[in-house]
């Protein structure tokens, strides 16, 4: 289980452990809020190769089988 700090998730680095499209590394671009702005609810990772965006729960980053922290 990957650990993160809620408040230093806007321009972390990840790797993706099993890549597709040949996308392996993301940054995390922009930060999706709740209504009240407390909470964070998803995240936007852009794609380094090639710009595409994904919209994830930021949650999902913690799974290890499927993230690696950082640039690998």
């Amino acid at each position: 289980m990957n650990k993160i700090n809620p408040q230093k998730l806007l321009l972390s680095k990840w790797t993706a452990v099993t890549p597709k499209n040949k996308e392996k590394h993301f940054l995390v671009t922009r930060i999706i809020k709740d209504e009240e702005e407390l909470l964070i609810v998803a995240c936007i990772l852009e794609a380094v190769i090639n710009g595409h965006e994904y919209q994830i729960n930021w949650r999902e980053l913690k799974n290890a089988s499927i993230w690696l922290a950082g640039w690998q």
